[in-house]
């Protein structure tokens, strides 16, 4: 039984703040009036009142009182003092009084009045304890008890400040006298201010740097409580730790790499490995192979996955790995895996990026497995061929392939587009899966696309061959409803009855799904002879495996729970994946739940799930492409963007192909907002240009935590405070060099503009009121449809008419950004078409109709926007007005450098689509004024002789003036300062 010991002085509580600034200048402090607390000193006429706390278990004790023949204070009265353990005090100036009436309470209407008679009260030290009056000092001879404290530290880091001073008020108190008191300098960055609070537990905060600028946490004051707390670009951090404190040395080592495997394919070798954890973070591994006449072999990778190539034929290999943390510590070596390589097989060369501005390159888009067939024993259909509809038209859903592609790479380049964009090209698994957009195995390029000689890696040179650039679509955010292989690949499904047999296919231990093996007995390509289960095995973590949902399919089959895989199934590791559906599309959840079942969201801000996909995406990088364009980028935080995968792209172009290299390698971002205004529903996080921008502020070390407080932080901001560029715009009629210091690495997709394509007037005017706050939006990318959506989300192929597709070409080869155009808009392909229906209808009635028939024949280019020759019906595709439309307006962009490189401006300038663009760099000036379908007017501009690319019109401008009458719907005038003159021939639209 332990002793107790009254009067022993109390243990003082200690609190410290740490503040960094976010500042709102204020003319004055932040108060907030709170009442002062009585402090006066005993005088002669005095009665120090001692009150026992113990037994009433108040937090806080007020003295409620009046002299004798005076008045009573206001209820509740002033608050006691503590004055040793387990009693509170407060000494009353009398007066003239000899004594006076008392009452005690908690301040929240818990009162103690001697059973109604009030206490009687004289001079002197006086007790009340328990009701019981007496006149004592109960804490003589015990030290006074010391306030609670508060150890503030206050960061200026962000603000420059080179002083701080702290403004506060403890609960219950008074404000301290502006501006407060000085901190003292802790450490680079760092105030620090330690507080006797007295008995009160909090305070209220603000923080100034003594002439007058405020930080006061946007008018709210900051909320501190006693201990250590921090304040860091207005976060507080309670209970922290001393940010001046000297780190202990790193001594841990990460934990030993488990789950090594390795397979060997010809004379390469995969090897992966399931991420160490570490108490400060793994940052490589080591991977050491014995075998062969090279001998041991160590090499440093910061991924999980490792391609290991060039080896011996037919050699056995061991691999052991190791993992590394920052301050060196090296974990034990993992379990050994073995793989035995086979026959070298022919490979063609790597490729090596073009490397040029991309703003030159023009774009074709193509979903590769519709547009051109050529090799036909790659062609597969998948479970829903028949179903579909496909089957009756012969159109299986794979079809296309880069066989076909490189043998009309000709027709593109006759069309005058001089950069190609890919569809996904890994290895895809879903029921419907010819687009590319559900990945299976990242590290494997898609065997439905690839022939003999006709290879990723043949297409990439061929193109580079032609002077053509490839881009490849990347997904970063998702892998298949069936996992990702190599990361993690759930492997219980059922029920594979009479009812689904057509789904699942028989049970194949010994089968590795590659999309193109047919099944003997259905004659269909497997697609989950691997996964299935038809008994409950061991270790599964589907929830009620096997059961009846109750519902049925729309065929009218039995559903049963784990029937597919899902993100609260339970089949998928947390760490890795997900586990919830979209709620909100412009809130926090868009970026960390599924967008659809088909598609299993990983958890990007986990290190194993980066280094996958960091090491997965190095493939192609090495085989040379030429760019990425990102597949669902707003569903991924920026800061995850900008700390991990935009820097690893840009360190392996340039570790690979040089500096120039990576910073002309084009990525454009996917920034799906479905709007018609500047900020996505005002969601600043959810907003295409927002992508395009460095962080401004350092966010915890963590992804996951980094992830919420940029979210929160952006939000905060609102869509006023944020970071705004010139530079897309011309300084009057000068071309000025850009600043790309806070460029994040990511372009966008001009979604303002794509959105707004019902007419070009409508984009052109949109376009231009989001350019401000896009870092450089002569990178956009701009479209009128897609193969999502055409504008205004609508779900069918552009249907506007010929003329309104002359206009917007025009507009686009002409205004700012990167021109691309989805397969077959040059000759209206499909308009009017559901642009996809999924494998509810067949493929040839939708916007994504096999395009091949069209490009039946040969066909070459003798230059970008010229045909050398052409027969059979590519030909008569090829002399279709709009192709020729697109050829000289490919022509003409090529010869303008101001129509590719320039900012522009329409200052002084009058007309609906008129502007003027200027792009000025060593012994190149190219300036040149555009008006589309309308007349304009050009106001202050340079004097001298302007030729129109156009119609070779000329025209000598002496007094800053130049008028255009209207060239009509389609058609545009290029007027270029000392320009060629006329560009091509008059078509059906440009003359």
């Amino acid at each position: 039984m332990g002793r107790t010991f009254l009067c022993r002085p109390r243990r003082p509580l200690v609190a410290v703040v740490v503040a960094t600034g976010l500042l709102g200048a204020l003319a004055g402090p932040p108060e907030t009036g709170a009442a002062s607390m009585r402090t006066t000193a005993a005088e002669a006429n005095t009665a120090t009142v001692f009150h026992y706390t113990k037994t009433k278990n108040w937090t806080s004790t007020y003295l409620h009182y009046a002299p004798d023949g005076g008045a009573w204070t206001t209820a509740p009265g002033t608050k006691m003092e503590a004055a040793c353990t387990d009693w509170v005090k407060q000494t009353v100036d009398l007066g003239s009084a000899a004594g006076l009436a008392a009452t005690f309470n908690n301040g929240n209407g818990v009162w103690d009045n001697n059973g109604g008679a009030n206490y009687a009260l004289g001079t002197g030290n006086i007790t009340v304890k328990d009701g019981v009056i007496a006149h004592s000092d109960p804490c003589a001879g015990t030290d006074p008890v010391e306030g609670n404290r508060a150890t503030v530290y206050y960061s200026t880091a962000t603000t420059g400040w080179t002083t701080a001073n702290l403004h506060y008020a403890p609960t219950g108190g008074t404000w301290t006298t502006a501006p407060g008191v000085g901190m003292e300098a802790a450490c680079t960055g760092w105030w620090k201010k330690t507080l006797d609070i007295g008995t009160a537990t909090a305070l209220k905060a603000a923080f100034n740097n003594g002439n007058g600028v405020w930080d006061n946490n946007n008018s709210a004051d900051y909320a501190l409580t006693t201990g250590t707390s921090t304040v860091k670009d207005r976060t507080v951090t309670r209970d922290a730790k001393d940010p001046c404190a000297a780190e202990e040395p790193d001594t841990q080592a990460p934990t030993a790499p488990t789950g090594v495997t390795a397979s060997a394919t010809s004379t390469s070798v995969v090897l992966s490995w399931n991420a160490s954890t570490d108490d400060t973070g793994v940052t490589r591994y080591q991977v050491t192979r014995t075998g062969g006449t090279k001998g041991t072999v160590v090499t440093d990778i910061a991924s999980t996955v490792y391609s290991d190539t060039g080896l011996e034929e037919r050699t056995g290999y061991t691999y052991t790995v190791k993992a590394v943390d920052a301050a060196g510590n090296t974990s034990p070596a993992s379990t050994g895996a073995s793989a035995t390589t086979g026959e070298k097989a022919p490979e063609p060369a790597s490729g090596t990026p073009l490397g040029t501005d991309p703003r030159k390159d023009p774009i074709y888009f193509v979903l590769t497995a519709r547009f051109h067939d050529g090799d036909s024993s790659n062609n597969r259909g998948g479970s829903r061929h028949t179903k579909s509809g496909n089957a009756a038209n012969d159109d299986p859903m794979f079809r296309g392939d880069f066989k076909g592609l490189v043998e009309k790479l000709d027709y593109i380049k006759a069309l005058g587009f001089s950069a190609v964009w890919v569809t996904p090209v890994v290895l895809n698994r879903s029921d419907y899966d010819y687009h590319g957009y559900h990945g299976y195995d990242f590290y494997k390029v898609d065997p439905r696309l690839e022939s003999a000689g006709a290879s990723y890696q043949d297409l990439i040179n061929a193109a580079h061959a032609k002077g053509m650039k490839i881009y490849q679509d990347v997904v970063y955010n998702h892998s298949s409803r069936w996992g990702a292989k190599g990361l993690f690949t759930p492997t219980v499904y059922g029920v594979r009855d009479s009812q689904w047999s057509w789904y699942y296919d028989e049970r194949n231990a010994g089968f590795e799904y590659d999309g193109l093996t047919v099944e003997p007995k259905s004659g269909k390509a497997y697609y989950n002879g691997d996964l299935w289960s038809t008994a409950e095995p061991s270790g599964n973590t589907c929830l009620d495996w096997g059961r009846p949902t109750g519902g049925k399919s729309a065929e009218g089959y039995t559903l049963y729970n784990c029937q597919w895989p899902s993100p609260t199934s339970g089949m998928f590791p947390k760490a890795l994946y997900h586990r919830c559906w979209i709620g909100n599309w412009e809130g926090e959840d868009a970026r960390s739940c599924w967008l659809h079942e088909d598609l299993a969201d990983f958890d990007t801000e986990n290190t194993q799930v980066q280094n996958y996909l960091i090491g997965a995406y190095d493939k192609y990088i090495d085989m040379g492409v030429d760019g990425f364009r990102v597949d669902t980028a707003v569903h991924i935080p920026r800061v995850t963007w900008n700390r991990r995968f935009l820097p690893a792209i840009q360190e392996r172009v340039t570790q690979r192909f040089g500096a120039e290299a990576a910073k002309n390698f084009f990525v454009f971002g996917e920034v799906a907002a479905f709007v018609n205004d500047k900020w996505n529903r005002g969601s600043v996080n959810h907003s295409a240009q927002f992508y395009t921008w460095k962080e401004r502020k350092e966010y915890s070390a963590d992804d996951e935590a980094a992830a919420l407080e940029q979210f929160t932080y952006e939000n905060d901001q609102g869509t006023g405070n944020q970071p705004t560029s010139t530079n897309a715009f011309l300084n009057g009629n000068s071309y000025h060099t850009p600043d790309r210091s806070r460029f994040s690495g990511m372009n966008i997709i001009d979604m303002r503009m794509h959105m707004n394509f019902g007419d070009a007037q409508n984009a052109y005017g949109n376009g231009k009121d989001s350019d401000d706050s896009v870092n450089d939006a002569t990178y956009n990318v701009v479209y009128v449809d897609s193969h999502d959506y055409g504008p205004n989300k609508s779900s069918e192929r552009y249907t506007g008419g010929t003329d309104a597709w002359a206009e917007n070409m025009a507009l686009m080869w002409t205004f700012r950004g990167i021109p691309t155009l989805y397969y077959g808009s040059e000759i209206e392909f499909q308009k009017g078409k559901k642009i996809d229906c999924g494998p509810s209808c067949p493929l040839a009635t939708t916007g994504r109709a096999y395009y091949g028939d069209h490009l039946a024949g040969s066909v070459t280019a003798s230059d970008f926007g010229t045909v050398g020759s052409a027969s059979g019906e590519v030909a008569n595709t090829l002399a279709q007005p709009l192709v020729k439309h697109l050829q000289r307006l490919n022509r003409i962009r090529r010869a303008v450098p101001a129509l590719q490189t320039g900012q522009y401006s329409t200052e002084g300038i009058s007309g609906s689509m008129a502007f003027k663009r200027r792009y000025t760099s060593g012994s190149t000036d190219s300036f040149a004024l555009v008006t589309v379908t309308g007349d304009a007017t050009y106001t202050g501009i340079p004097n001298g002789t302007y030729k129109d690319a156009v119609t070779g019109d000329v025209k000598t401008v002496s007094n800053g003036t130049l008028s255009v009458a209207a060239p009509g719907k389609g058609n545009l005038r290029v007027y270029v300062l000392n320009g060629p003159g006329k560009i091509g021939t008059d078509g059906p639209y440009l003359k």
